[in-house]
């Protein structure tokens, strides 16, 4: 058993890490590269056809609408439903408003985030596309001899080590343990058999590389969130009589501080504010780094024209998929104000499991499904994540490895194994943002720059003529040049 002394250090570490200065920075970051793209999420209707739209004779391992599907697997998780409900749990109905809100804002870092991730691509000895926090630290600060200053180094090698340990919890336990207990919880089946199936098949999936996820992710992620959106419109068809409510308790939750839900659930504007901006946060995943790491793999023209694309991820996640859930949520309370009494709920899961329980017929089938096809989809993603990360760190030879390590810690974590591994892949998830955040402002005026060029000028389908380097097969602990 593990000594209660340092759960209680690892929880305590956790809730310092993720506490009001890291979401003052990202929140800050998202508000600056607003600012400097001169609100760049002005042009989603560009972005949503440009991620439909294949860049025919670009160089890269996938298309963007298979990168853009692939990042969305790894950001659609049960943060989407659990970690709204616990949003407006712990914060009250006004937290859904500032989720949303940084939803928006995300939009804007995640375009800057990509977009220098793209511009500094590599290759490895292959000739796949390798990118994301780590080679824009070598790359752009690289000198003439192609040695990298040990502060560009330490911060490419520390985001990378800090993806591999959140992968491990992030991507691949915790996601498996949402599936058991959804599956166990409504059909009374034994973790270990729905463990083992959802481990067996993405290990199928993954060894097939990431054309393989890619082809799975571009049909499983349409069907999985058009799915959740229609099952989430009929809930809200039949709470109709108290959607204008909901979206009235929202904004005045978000903005004073109110009871809700028969003095159920009250908070002030503050933990409103701290509950919605951390879970928002945290469901897109703008400004820790790992859309980059797949985006980097697309064919496309240019960095602006992926980074536009690779911005929707935050659209359809949080301004879109958490608004539903969100309203949802709040609806019903609101047609059963003593529903969080009477079912004695206490956490984010069991508020989704009781409100959703109480839409006859379709409300636990579209909770079930939408848990299910969205943790999945994110053992899918992220794998992606932890083969370029392993392949930076350590060379192509490690990667059957780290899939294997991958894959065990799905099932353990499926079977209940795991708890203290989610905390500390919490903590490292914080950690990894770091340097990808500092990343992010620095590379900010560049982006700006070649925004207005690219975006604003009407250069959108200009080809990037930049030649594109090739890796050494090295590890990044033994490599002398970027």
């Amino acid at each position: 058993m593990v000594n209660m002394d340092f759960v209680e250090l690892l929880n305590a570490v956790d809730a310092a890490v993720w506490g009001p200065p890291m979401i003052i920075l990202l929140l800050g970051c998202h508000i600056y590269t607003t600012i400097r793209t001169k609100g760049i999420q002005r042009k989603l209707p560009l972005a949503l056809k440009l991620s439909v739209t294949k860049d025919d004779g670009a160089e890269g391992d996938v298309s963007n609408f298979g990168a853009m599907a692939t990042s969305l697997a790894s950001t659609l998780g049960t943060g989407s439903i659990i970690g709204v409900a616990t949003a407006v749990l712990s914060g009250g109905p006004g937290a859904v408003l500032w989720m949303w809100l940084t939803g928006i804002l995300g939009m804007a870092t995640k375009y800057t985030e990509v977009f220098a991730a793209m511009k500094y691509r590599v290759k490895d000895w292959r000739g796949q596309m390798m990118g994301g926090a780590m080679h824009v630290w070598e790359q752009r600060f690289k000198r003439p001899d192609g040695t990298v200053p040990w502060w560009a180094k330490l911060a490419a090698i520390w985001f990378a080590v800090m993806a591999c340990f959140t992968i491990f919890g992030i991507g691949s336990a915790v996601q498996t343990s949402a599936i058991t207990s959804v599956v166990q919880a409504n059909f009374g089946i034994e973790p270990w058999i729905p463990a083992a199936i959802v481990c067996g098949s993405a290990l199928l999936v993954i060894v097939g590389g990431l054309k393989n996820v890619s082809k799975i992710c571009e049909k499983l992620v349409p069907f999985m969130g058009g799915a959740y959106i229609l099952g989430c419109l009929y809930i809200l068809a039949c709470n109709h009589a108290f959607l204008i409510d909901a979206v009235i308790t929202i904004f005045e939750c978000a903005f004073t501080p109110k009871a809700a839900f028969g003095g159920a659930v009250g908070s002030g504007i503050m933990v409103a504010l701290q509950f919605g901006c951390a879970r928002g946060l945290f469901s897109n995943e703008s400004g820790l780094g790992t859309a980059p790491l797949i985006s980097s793999a697309a064919a496309s023209k240019n960095p602006a024209r992926q980074a536009l694309v690779g911005m929707t991820g935050a659209f359809w996640c949080t301004v879109v998929i958490c608004l539903m859930s969100g309203l949802v949520i709040v609806s019903t309370l609101l047609a059963n104000p003593t529903l969080i009494a009477d079912t004695g709920v206490t956490d984010g899961a069991t508020l989704a499991n009781s409100v959703f329980g109480t839409i006859p017929v379709v409300g636990t089938p579209v909770l079930m499904l939408g848990i299910i096809c969205f943790a999945y989809s994110t053992i899918l993603g992220w794998s992606y994540y932890g083969e370029r990360v392993t392949t930076y760190l350590f060379g192509r030879r490690w990667v059957p490895l780290y899939i294997g390590l991958y894959i065990c810690m799905g099932f353990l974590g499926g079977i209940g194994v795991g708890d203290v591994a989610w905390t500390a892949t919490d903590i490292a998830n914080a950690l990894m943002a770091i340097p990808n955040i500092i990343m992010v402002f620095v590379m900010t005026g560049m982006v700006a720059k070649e925004t207005q060029h690219y975006v604003y000028d009407g250069n959108i389908d200009e080809e990037y003529k930049e030649e594109i380097h090739t890796l050494e097969e090295k590890s990044a602990f033994l490599r002398k040049k970027a």
